[in-house]
C-alpha cells in the first residue's frame, strides 16, 4: 500500500514552490490562513502547520497581527569555469560564511582516485562544512584534496575556511573546474537537519573537479544545495 503525502507536507511543498519560482519575493506577504484554507480544501491548523514548517526552514516569519511574510528567495549561483563561493554570493548582494564541520586525513577511495588521478595508496584531505547565507544555511559540501601536493592545506582551512585562500597558501594561485555534473536529489534526514529543510524535500548535488593552471586535478568537491534556496545558472562555459 502506498504511503499517502500528510496534507500539511503537500500545502508546505506548494508554497516552498512559488517561493522558489518567484511568485511571492522577499518580503512579500502570504496569504492569510482562512484564504490558503479555502484554496487548498483544509482548515486552518493544517495550513499553519505548513506554515510552521517554512518558518523552521527560514522560508518566512510571522508578524503578529500583521501576518506571514517570506524571508529570503532563491539566491543565483552561477557554475562555470570559475566557482567561487564567497565572490559568487558577495557579486549577488549576499553575506557569505562557512561552517567546518569534518576534517580528515585518509586513504583515497575508488572514485576519488580516478577524479583525482591518483595511485591506489595515496592519501587525500577531506573537507566538510556548511555554507551559509546571512547566516542562513543553503548548502552541504564535501572536498577532496590529494594529500601529497597540500601537506598543510587543512591547517589553512581551519585559520581561514575560504578553499581559494588555503590552496593560494600551498602555492595553487589558480585553478578552474574541469567538469561538473548536477542531478536531484531527496534531502535524508541529516541533511534536512542541517539545511534547516523537510526531510525528503528536493536538493541539488553538484559533483565537480578542479584543476590546477597545468590541468592537475586538486579538488573533487560534492555540493548539495537545498533546491528551494539556490537557482544553479550556467556561465563561463
Amino acid at each position: 500500500m502506498t504511503q499517502r503525502t500528510p496534507i500539511w507536507k503537500a500545502i508546505a511543498l506548494s508554497l516552498r514552490s512559488e517561493i522558489a519560482d518567484g511568485q511571492y519575493n522577499a518580503g512579500d506577504k502570504l496569504p492569510t490562513e482562512a484564504a490558503l484554507a479555502t484554496r487548498f480544501g483544509v482548515n486552518r491548523h493544517t495550513v499553519r502547520h505548513a506554515i510552521t514548517a517554512l518558518a523552521d526552514e527560514g522560508l518566512v516569519h510571522a508578524r503578529r497581527g500583521a501576518g506571514v511574510f517570506v524571508t529570503s528567495t532563491p539566491t543565483d549561483y552561477p557554475i562555470g569555469r570559475r566557482v567561487r563561493y564567497h565572490e559568487n554570493l558577495r557579486a549577488a548582494g549576499h553575506r557569505p560564511a562557512k561552517t567546518i564541520l569534518m576534517q580528515d586525513t585518509r586513504v583515497a577511495k575508488a572514485a576519488e582516485i580516478e577524479a583525482l588521478q591518483l595511485t591506489a595508496d595515496a592519501l587525500v584531505h577531506v573537507h566538510e562544512g556548511l555554507s551559509l547565507r546571512e547566516n542562513q544555511p543553503i548548502a552541504l559540501f564535501r572536498s577532496v584534496f590529494p594529500a601529497e601536493p597540500l601537506p598543510a592545506l587543512l591547517d589553512h582551512l581551519r585559520d581561514d575556511p575560504s578553499i581559494t585562500t588555503a590552496l593560494e597558501k600551498c602555492g595553487v594561485t589558480d585553478y578552474t573546474r574541469a567538469s561538473t555534473r548536477v542531478n536531484a536529489k531527496l534531502a535524508t534526514a541529516t541533511q534536512a537537519l542541517h539545511l534547516q529543510i523537510s526531510e525528503h524535500a528536493p536538493i541539488l548535488r553538484t559533483i565537480g573537479v578542479n584543476v590546477s593552471a597545468d590541468g592537475t586535478p586538486i579538488e573533487l568537491g560534492h555540493t548539495w544545495f537545498a533546491g528551494d534556496k539556490v537557482t544553479l545558472t550556467l556561465a563561463d562555459l
